[in-house]
């Protein structure tokens, strides 16, 4: 039987230089009077110290931030806006009948085709920003930021409800039903708002409370069945958005509900002024209190999915149901609870549009599409309350600008839906706008720069 081998630690050698090893010579004398060998190594550890000649060098703080912001979801919303416009001005181009005009003698001239698109492109996309932000053309300051005071109007039910169908997402569910719970609150605030008579700011404060009310057991419906039977929250958002349409329909034809006496007309009675939002800059002004409670929501929002104990288990929920069951989260009655608050946010939505914008009276088409708009602003802002109200006012400016875009220059209204649209397409796949953008993937490693090594270079 063999003696036992050494350790290799202990070999006869192990700490000794190899014969074959050439042994370097000392170094030369750097210009600082010190040697090469006692200048400092870099090490990957070790920010700020310089590298050893051939070492690979660690990125810079610079590098690491702009990576960081590279690989980020929130420039992909950036890029995928931008995509869209390019493509919108594209459409903008081909529409225009001048520049059809002057593409039939291109060859001959091409400075009056590219003259003509960029007078297209740039009225139309100027049209939309002095309808929506600044109308320099208006004498005064008042006048000119009216257009901004729209889009804030626009915005406001976008605002609401781009938050419930967010906080729904942060959840791990899909609340599609937007247009059924914002029908639903609207009902309730409008049948508040005309049926009774109560004193000023009660009145619209009980009409308020009564739509988010509405609104929050609408979705509450999908929420217990989800919880209960499992029956999934797609199909029945979708559903319910069906039975609240043509519920709301049947009532706005019978008398005595929510037909306005005397009318064969399927509207409400007017709002009784009490009722109403009140104007924040003055009757000239469209934009209503309405705007200050979707600023009050995203607040809430943001508290809830970050400082509170319920938005922790909401986003374990979202992230992993399994883990959190294990880690003894009720995961039904999270269910629950989202869309009772999802459906809430919804409702303000639909408060927003009877007792804000149209305080004459309403039709089953109150909603406008806001409950379908809401979704495509959710996943602009990344299911984010912020990110989601920047969202909710780009939304609106395009609303508020698209129709001064084809009253000044002539761009059909769809051009904006377009837009719209392709912003959505470009979100739902981030590896295009990457990939057209030349931005690194999530999860890449960064290609980190080498000091040439000339330490082995010798004169010849």
């Amino acid at each position: 039987m063999s003696d036992p081998q050494p350790p290799k630690g202990d070999a006869p050698g192990a700490n000794e230089p190899d014969a074959d090893v050439a042994i370097e010579e000392p170094a030369a004398a750097s210009p600082e009077g010190g040697t090469a060998t006692d200048d400092v190594r870099a090490t990957a550890s070790g920010p700020g110290i310089p590298a050893e000649p051939g070492e690979v060098q660690p990125p810079s703080k610079w590098q690491t931030m702009l990576r960081q912001i590279a690989t980020g979801n929130a420039i992909i919303s950036v890029l995928a806006v931008v995509l869209a416009l390019l493509v919108g001005a594209i459409m903008i181009a081909f529409t225009d009948e001048r520049v059809q005009a002057a593409s039939g003698y291109f060859f001959a001239r091409p400075g009056d085709t590219l003259l003509a698109i960029w007078e297209s492109v740039a009225g139309a996309y100027s049209a939309l920003f002095q309808g929506s932000v600044y109308n320099f053309r208006r004498d005064d300051f008042l006048a000119g930021i009216r257009p901004l005071t729209e889009t804030l109007t626009f915005a406001t039910p976008l605002i609401a409800g781009g938050l419930g169908v967010a906080l729904a997402f942060r959840v791990g569910m899909f609340n599609i039903g937007g247009r059924g719970q914002m029908l639903i609150a609207a009902s309730v605030a409008g049948w508040i708002g005309f049926g009774f008579d109560l004193p000023w700011g009660i009145h619209m404060i009980v009409a308020l409370i009564g739509g988010l009310v509405g609104g929050a057991l609408w979705a509450g419906i999908a929420g217990l069945l989800k919880a209960r039977t499992g029956a999934h929250e797609v199909i029945v958002t979708i559903m319910l958005n069906y039975v609240a349409f043509y519920l709301v329909s049947w009532m706005l034809r019978t008398p005595g509900l929510l037909q306005a006496p005397g009318s064969s007309n399927p509207k409400t009675p007017a709002m009784n002024p009490n009722a109403v939002f009140p104007d924040l800059l003055g009757p000239q002004f469209n934009l209503h209190f309405g705007f200050i409670l979707a600023i009050l929501a995203t607040i809430v929002v943001w508290w809830i999915l970050s400082r509170s104990s319920l938005g922790f288990k909401f986003r374990a929920v979202g992230i992993n149901p399994n883990a959190a069951r294990v880690a003894g989260i009720n995961v039904k009655g999270m269910y629950f609870y989202a869309m009772l608050i999802s459906g809430a946010l919804l409702g303000l939505a639909g408060v927003s549009q009877v007792l804000g914008t149209v305080t004459t009276g309403f039709t089953a088409g109150i909603d406008a599409g806001i409950g379908f708009d809401a979704i495509t602003v959710a996943l602009l802002g990344r299911s984010t309350p912020w990110g989601t109200f920047a969202a909710g006012i780009l939304f609106g400016a395009f609303k508020a600008g698209g129709f001064s875009m084809q009253a000044a220059e002539g761009v059909p209204i769809e051009i904006v839906l377009v837009v719209q649209s392709l912003i959505v397409l470009f979100i739902a796949a981030p590896p295009l706008v990457r990939t057209i953008f030349g931005l690194p993937q999530p999860g890449s490693k960064p290609k980190r720069s080498r000091k040439p090594d000339t330490k082995g270079v010798k004169a010849k």
